[in-house]
Protein backbone atom coordinates (compact mmCIF):
# COMPACT_ATOMS: atom_id res chain seq x y z
CA UNK A 1 0.00 0.00 0.00
CA UNK A 2 2.74 1.88 0.88
CA UNK A 3 4.66 1.41 -2.26
CA UNK A 4 1.37 2.44 -4.08
CA UNK A 5 1.17 5.87 -2.21
CA UNK A 6 4.59 6.73 -3.08
CA UNK A 7 4.34 6.22 -6.61
CA UNK A 8 1.09 8.21 -6.59
CA UNK A 9 2.97 11.06 -5.25
CA UNK A 10 5.99 10.49 -7.79
CA UNK A 11 4.08 10.51 -10.54
CA UNK A 12 1.78 13.19 -9.14
CA UNK A 13 5.30 15.44 -8.79
CA UNK A 14 6.79 14.55 -12.05
CA UNK A 15 3.80 15.54 -13.92
CA UNK A 16 3.87 19.26 -12.12
CA UNK A 17 7.00 19.57 -12.97
CA UNK A 18 6.42 18.94 -16.63
CA UNK A 19 3.57 21.09 -16.65
CA UNK A 20 6.32 24.07 -15.51
CA UNK A 21 8.14 23.73 -18.88
CA UNK A 22 6.36 25.99 -21.49
CA UNK A 23 6.93 25.81 -25.74
CA UNK A 24 6.26 28.85 -27.83
CA UNK A 25 6.99 29.72 -31.53
CA UNK A 26 7.48 32.74 -32.91
CA UNK A 27 9.44 35.18 -34.74
CA UNK A 28 12.36 36.81 -33.41
CA UNK A 29 11.94 41.16 -33.65
CA UNK A 30 15.20 42.02 -32.50
CA UNK A 31 18.62 41.00 -29.93
CA UNK A 32 20.05 42.46 -27.36
CA UNK A 33 22.72 40.33 -26.01
CA UNK A 34 21.41 37.09 -24.61
CA UNK A 35 18.02 38.51 -24.95
CA UNK A 36 15.79 38.20 -27.47
CA UNK A 37 12.44 39.66 -28.52
CA UNK A 38 10.11 37.09 -30.10
CA UNK A 39 6.50 37.90 -32.01
CA UNK A 40 4.56 35.10 -30.42
CA UNK A 41 0.37 34.52 -31.25
CA UNK A 42 0.27 35.28 -27.57
CA UNK A 43 2.89 38.06 -26.88
CA UNK A 44 4.12 40.41 -29.55
CA UNK A 45 6.89 41.35 -27.61
CA UNK A 46 8.22 38.46 -25.55
CA UNK A 47 11.12 38.35 -23.60
CA UNK A 48 13.23 35.06 -23.92
CA UNK A 49 16.58 34.93 -22.08
CA UNK A 50 19.53 32.78 -23.69
CA UNK A 51 22.20 31.25 -21.00
CA UNK A 52 25.15 29.63 -21.96
CA UNK A 53 23.35 25.99 -21.84
CA UNK A 54 20.96 26.51 -24.20
CA UNK A 55 20.89 24.06 -26.66
CA UNK A 56 20.51 26.14 -29.89
CA UNK A 57 20.05 23.61 -33.10
CA UNK A 58 18.40 23.56 -36.77
CA UNK A 59 15.56 20.52 -37.55
CA UNK A 60 16.47 18.39 -40.36
CA UNK A 61 15.30 14.98 -42.05
CA UNK A 62 11.67 14.52 -43.87
CA UNK A 63 10.10 14.24 -40.74
CA UNK A 64 12.56 17.49 -38.93
CA UNK A 65 13.06 14.18 -36.69
CA UNK A 66 16.63 15.61 -36.16
CA UNK A 67 18.96 18.47 -35.21
CA UNK A 68 21.90 19.87 -36.25
CA UNK A 69 23.84 21.60 -33.66
CA UNK A 70 23.83 25.76 -34.48
CA UNK A 71 25.76 28.58 -32.97
CA UNK A 72 23.42 31.18 -30.76
CA UNK A 73 24.52 33.86 -33.40
CA UNK A 74 22.40 31.86 -35.86
CA UNK A 75 19.33 33.52 -33.57
CA UNK A 76 19.13 36.89 -36.35
CA UNK A 77 15.87 38.74 -36.43
CA UNK A 78 13.25 37.90 -38.88
CA UNK A 79 14.04 34.10 -38.04
CA UNK A 80 11.00 31.77 -36.94
CA UNK A 81 12.01 29.58 -33.77
CA UNK A 82 10.57 27.13 -31.45
CA UNK A 83 11.44 27.75 -27.95
CA UNK A 84 11.09 25.37 -25.34
CA UNK A 85 12.01 26.91 -21.24
CA UNK A 86 10.90 27.64 -17.90
CA UNK A 87 9.45 31.44 -16.45
CA UNK A 88 11.87 33.05 -14.14
CA UNK A 89 10.76 34.91 -11.25
CA UNK A 90 10.93 38.11 -13.27
CA UNK A 91 8.90 36.22 -15.64
CA UNK A 92 11.13 36.03 -18.27
CA UNK A 93 11.48 32.59 -20.74
CA UNK A 94 14.73 31.25 -19.80
CA UNK A 95 14.85 29.07 -22.84
CA UNK A 96 16.19 25.31 -22.67
CA UNK A 97 16.49 24.75 -26.21
CA UNK A 98 15.78 26.94 -29.57
CA UNK A 99 15.19 24.94 -32.94
CA UNK A 100 14.53 26.15 -36.40
CA UNK A 101 14.25 25.45 -40.20
CA UNK A 102 17.04 25.38 -42.38
CA UNK A 103 15.29 27.43 -45.14
CA UNK A 104 13.51 29.75 -42.20
CA UNK A 105 17.12 30.94 -41.58
CA UNK A 106 18.31 31.13 -45.54
CA UNK A 107 15.30 33.34 -45.86
CA UNK A 108 16.26 35.71 -42.79
CA UNK A 109 19.88 36.14 -44.08
CA UNK A 110 18.26 37.24 -47.13
CA UNK A 111 15.86 39.70 -45.70
CA UNK A 112 18.98 41.30 -43.76
CA UNK A 113 20.83 41.39 -46.85
CA UNK A 114 18.35 43.74 -48.64
CA UNK A 115 18.08 45.87 -45.97
CA UNK A 116 20.89 47.77 -46.43
CA UNK A 117 19.35 49.65 -49.78
CA UNK A 118 16.67 50.26 -48.17
CA UNK A 119 18.23 51.94 -45.21
CA UNK A 120 20.40 54.16 -47.84
CA UNK A 121 17.12 54.86 -49.49
CA UNK A 122 15.53 55.66 -45.87
CA UNK A 123 18.89 58.11 -44.79
CA UNK A 124 18.60 59.77 -48.33
CA UNK A 125 14.38 60.13 -47.34
CA UNK A 126 15.71 61.59 -44.58
CA UNK A 127 18.19 63.84 -45.26
CA UNK A 128 16.57 65.35 -47.68
CA UNK A 129 13.53 65.64 -45.40
CA UNK A 130 16.14 67.79 -42.83
CA UNK A 131 17.03 69.92 -45.88
CA UNK A 132 13.32 70.79 -47.08
CA UNK A 133 13.36 71.97 -42.91
CA UNK A 134 16.17 73.96 -42.52
CA UNK A 135 14.79 75.61 -46.53
CA UNK A 136 11.48 76.25 -44.85
CA UNK A 137 12.91 77.41 -42.08
CA UNK A 138 15.20 80.42 -43.95
CA UNK A 139 11.15 81.01 -45.70
CA UNK A 140 9.68 81.71 -42.43
CA UNK A 141 12.49 84.36 -41.86
CA UNK A 142 11.90 85.73 -45.08
CA UNK A 143 8.86 85.44 -46.59
CA UNK A 144 6.53 86.07 -43.89
CA UNK A 145 4.21 87.53 -46.04
CA UNK A 146 3.66 84.60 -48.34
CA UNK A 147 1.85 82.13 -46.12
CA UNK A 148 -0.16 80.28 -48.76
CA UNK A 149 3.54 79.39 -50.22
CA UNK A 150 4.69 78.43 -47.23
CA UNK A 151 1.80 76.03 -46.20
CA UNK A 152 2.19 74.20 -49.33
CA UNK A 153 6.15 73.77 -48.90
CA UNK A 154 4.77 72.43 -45.35
CA UNK A 155 2.28 70.13 -46.63
CA UNK A 156 4.88 68.58 -49.12
CA UNK A 157 6.96 67.95 -46.04
CA UNK A 158 4.61 66.48 -44.00
CA UNK A 159 3.34 64.18 -47.11
CA UNK A 160 7.40 63.24 -47.14
CA UNK A 161 8.50 62.78 -43.67
CA UNK A 162 5.06 60.33 -43.74
CA UNK A 163 6.64 58.29 -46.33
CA UNK A 164 9.87 58.43 -44.82
CA UNK A 165 7.91 57.45 -41.25
CA UNK A 166 6.36 54.31 -43.28
CA UNK A 167 9.29 52.97 -44.27
CA UNK A 168 10.96 53.00 -41.26
CA UNK A 169 7.97 51.17 -39.45
CA UNK A 170 8.42 48.89 -42.28
CA UNK A 171 11.78 48.18 -42.19
CA UNK A 172 12.92 49.28 -38.69
CA UNK A 173 11.59 45.92 -36.84
CA UNK A 174 14.67 43.63 -38.27
CA UNK A 175 17.33 46.48 -38.82
CA UNK A 176 16.86 48.84 -35.82
CA UNK A 177 19.96 49.49 -34.63
CA UNK A 178 22.94 52.92 -35.18
CA UNK A 179 26.13 52.36 -36.21
CA UNK A 180 28.59 52.96 -33.29
CA UNK A 181 31.81 52.12 -34.58
CA UNK A 182 33.34 50.02 -37.95
CA UNK A 183 36.40 48.50 -39.27
CA UNK A 184 37.66 47.30 -42.43
CA UNK A 185 39.33 44.01 -43.44
CA UNK A 186 40.58 43.49 -46.47
CA UNK A 187 41.97 40.73 -48.53
CA UNK A 188 44.23 39.42 -51.37
CA UNK A 189 42.96 38.15 -54.14
CA UNK A 190 41.55 34.25 -53.77
CA UNK A 191 42.86 35.25 -49.80
CA UNK A 192 40.55 34.47 -46.26
CA UNK A 193 43.44 35.03 -44.14
CA UNK A 194 43.22 37.67 -42.02
CA UNK A 195 46.63 40.18 -42.38
CA UNK A 196 48.01 40.03 -38.65
CA UNK A 197 48.16 44.10 -39.02
CA UNK A 198 44.37 44.35 -38.44
CA UNK A 199 44.38 42.06 -35.42
CA UNK A 200 45.13 45.52 -32.67
CA UNK A 201 42.60 46.91 -34.84
CA UNK A 202 39.39 44.24 -34.32
CA UNK A 203 40.83 44.04 -30.79
CA UNK A 204 40.67 47.44 -30.05
CA UNK A 205 36.96 47.46 -31.96
CA UNK A 206 35.92 44.77 -29.32
CA UNK A 207 37.50 46.95 -26.13
CA UNK A 208 35.45 50.03 -27.34
CA UNK A 209 32.53 47.74 -28.02
CA UNK A 210 32.27 46.64 -24.18
CA UNK A 211 31.34 50.49 -23.33
CA UNK A 212 28.23 50.69 -25.66
CA UNK A 213 25.21 49.85 -23.33
CA UNK A 214 23.10 46.76 -25.46
CA UNK A 215 25.81 46.35 -27.90
CA UNK A 216 26.02 43.14 -30.83
CA UNK A 217 28.70 42.85 -33.63
CA UNK A 218 27.91 42.35 -36.95
CA UNK A 219 30.50 41.06 -39.50
CA UNK A 220 30.04 40.84 -43.43
CA UNK A 221 32.44 39.68 -45.83
CA UNK A 222 32.59 40.22 -49.34
CA UNK A 223 34.25 39.67 -52.49
CA UNK A 224 35.10 41.30 -55.65
CA UNK A 225 33.12 40.26 -59.14
CA UNK A 226 36.15 38.51 -60.27
CA UNK A 227 35.77 34.77 -60.78
CA UNK A 228 32.56 32.98 -60.27
CA UNK A 229 29.81 33.77 -57.81
CA UNK A 230 30.02 30.54 -56.12
CA UNK A 231 34.09 30.94 -55.44
CA UNK A 232 33.25 34.47 -54.50
CA UNK A 233 30.56 33.20 -52.32
CA UNK A 234 32.34 30.90 -50.35
CA UNK A 235 35.26 33.04 -50.06
CA UNK A 236 33.17 35.95 -48.14
CA UNK A 237 32.20 33.45 -45.96
CA UNK A 238 35.55 31.86 -45.08
CA UNK A 239 36.74 35.72 -44.12
CA UNK A 240 34.16 36.68 -42.40
CA UNK A 241 34.30 33.65 -40.13
CA UNK A 242 37.93 34.08 -39.54
CA UNK A 243 37.34 37.71 -39.05
CA UNK A 244 34.48 36.78 -36.45
CA UNK A 245 37.32 34.06 -34.90
CA UNK A 246 39.55 37.10 -34.17
CA UNK A 247 36.71 38.77 -32.03
CA UNK A 248 35.94 35.82 -30.19
CA UNK A 249 39.18 34.39 -29.69
CA UNK A 250 42.08 37.83 -29.44
CA UNK A 251 38.77 39.98 -28.68
CA UNK A 252 37.33 38.29 -26.04
CA UNK A 253 33.92 39.16 -27.29
CA UNK A 254 31.13 36.62 -25.67
CA UNK A 255 28.99 34.89 -28.18
CA UNK A 256 26.53 36.31 -27.47
CA UNK A 257 26.77 39.34 -28.86
CA UNK A 258 27.99 38.69 -32.04
CA UNK A 259 25.31 38.37 -35.17
CA UNK A 260 25.57 35.68 -37.78
CA UNK A 261 28.42 35.82 -39.84
CA UNK A 262 27.22 37.36 -43.05
CA UNK A 263 28.54 36.09 -46.44
CA UNK A 264 27.63 38.68 -48.81
CA UNK A 265 29.52 37.57 -51.79
CA UNK A 266 29.51 40.10 -55.12
CA UNK A 267 26.67 42.24 -53.84
CA UNK A 268 27.42 46.00 -52.68
CA UNK A 269 30.61 46.87 -54.95
CA UNK A 270 32.22 49.81 -53.16
CA UNK A 271 33.87 50.63 -56.40
CA UNK A 272 34.49 49.33 -59.92
CA UNK A 273 36.23 46.15 -60.30
CA UNK A 274 37.28 47.21 -64.11
CA UNK A 275 40.75 47.96 -61.99
CA UNK A 276 43.36 46.45 -59.58
CA UNK A 277 43.17 48.91 -56.82
CA UNK A 278 38.94 48.85 -57.42
CA UNK A 279 38.95 44.70 -57.16
CA UNK A 280 41.08 44.93 -53.80
CA UNK A 281 38.54 47.20 -52.32
CA UNK A 282 35.89 44.88 -52.66
CA UNK A 283 37.49 42.31 -51.13
CA UNK A 284 36.80 43.05 -47.86
CA UNK A 285 35.16 42.37 -44.30
CA UNK A 286 32.94 45.55 -42.72
CA UNK A 287 32.63 44.97 -38.79
CA UNK A 288 30.68 47.12 -37.28
CA UNK A 289 29.41 47.51 -33.82
CA UNK A 290 25.34 48.28 -32.94
CA UNK A 291 23.54 49.60 -30.37
CA UNK A 292 19.84 49.10 -30.44
CA UNK A 293 17.70 52.13 -31.16
CA UNK A 294 15.08 51.08 -28.16
CA UNK A 295 17.95 50.91 -25.84
CA UNK A 296 19.50 54.36 -27.13
CA UNK A 297 16.32 55.67 -26.91
CA UNK A 298 15.93 54.66 -22.89
CA UNK A 299 19.52 55.61 -21.74
CA UNK A 300 18.09 59.38 -23.81
CA UNK A 301 15.22 59.49 -21.92
CA UNK A 302 16.82 58.51 -18.43
CA UNK A 303 19.46 61.55 -19.15
CA UNK A 304 16.63 64.05 -20.24
CA UNK A 305 14.48 63.01 -17.03
CA UNK A 306 17.41 62.60 -14.57
CA UNK A 307 17.01 60.92 -11.21
CA UNK A 308 13.98 60.67 -9.23
CA UNK A 309 12.81 63.24 -7.22
CA UNK A 310 13.54 62.88 -3.34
Amino acid sequence: MAGVVLLSFLSLTSGTVAAQSTKVQGLIKSRSGPDIILNTSQDPNMVVMLTDSTDVGQVEGLLKARSKQMSMAALIPGLAVSVEGDFNNQNVLVATKVRFKGNDLKQAKAIQAGMHDTNLQVQQNQDELAKQNAELKAQNEALEKHQEAIAANQAKIAANKAAVDAAIARFGQLDDYYIMDEVTVLFGNGKTKVDPKYASQLTALAQNASKVEGYMIEVKGYASAVGSPEVNQKLSQERAQNVSNILLQQGKVPLTRMLAPGAMGESDQVTTDKTVEGQAQNRRVVVRVLQNKAIAGVQTQAATNGPPQQ
